[in-house]
């Protein structure tokens, strides 16, 4: 029975291991996350501004430039 309840030990004792570090790999992955979102909004904000005001943009390629 001793066998029994080491391996049964051992086995939760890993299982607890592997729950923290998922845990603490969620919780930086959530700061991470949060961190992107606010400067996806951020790059946004300053994006519409940008075009409010008017003031040209990239010119990709062969694109004309507003001006033509």
């Amino acid at each position: 029975m001793s066998d029994r309840t080491d391996l049964l030990e051992e086995r939760l004792a890993h299982a607890l291991r592997a729950i923290d570090d998922l845990s603490e790999t969620v919780a930086r992955q959530d700061r991470e996350i949060t961190r992107l979102t606010a400067r996806v909004e951020m790059l946004l904000m300053r994006e519409a501004e940008r075009e409010t005001e008017g003031s040209g943009g990239v010119i990709l390629g062969d694109e004309r430039p507003p001006h033509y």
